[in-house]
């Protein structure tokens, strides 16, 4: 059961941007941007997205809930691979409208549904004319696979 509740964003630009209070801007959708890095080392480790109930259990639980927007679902990262995000640090930006998730994570500490450690493991390269992607060699670090035919 959520008990957190969050107050409505404060019109006023001051008691947003040097307030104490927490009053996340969830957009129409009512999801906020959460931007994931590890807390060991500041890798990006994901983009996600948060809806009130999400962003309320993370703060209570201490492990990483997310809005899956193509499943319409609540999401609690890692609970079908064991690679759940244990909260170390969450902070909003400025107007409170995105928040930056610092995280431990368990199992294989793979946050990608991939296998890999990032969802960031492919760069980008304007190349005669098309833009390209290339692996950048990232490891798996489990089977994804078999992992979650097995959930299903």
């Amino acid at each position: 059961m959520v008990t957190i509740a969050f107050q409505q964003p404060a019109s006023d630009k001051a008691a947003l941007e040097e307030g104490a209070a927490f009053t996340p801007r969830f957009d129409a959708n009512g999801l906020i941007t959460a931007v994931v890095t590890d807390a060991r080392d500041n890798m990006l480790l994901m983009v996600a997205h948060m809806n009130e109930e999400a962003l309320a259990l993370t703060l209570e639980t201490g492990i990483a809930h997310y809005w899956s927007r193509s499943r319409q679902a609540l999401w609690k990262k890692g609970e079908t691979s064991g690679n759940l995000q244990h909260l170390v640090e969450l902070r909003t930006d400025c107007d409170q409208d995105a928040v930056w998730l610092r995280v431990n994570v368990s199992g294989h500490d793979a946050t990608c549904h991939t296998g890999r450690r990032s969802c960031f493991y492919r760069t980008v390269e304007a190349k005669e004319a098309t833009a390209i992607l290339s692996d950048d060699g990232s490891t798996l670090m489990f089977d994804a696979k078999k992992t979650y035919r097995q959930a299903k």
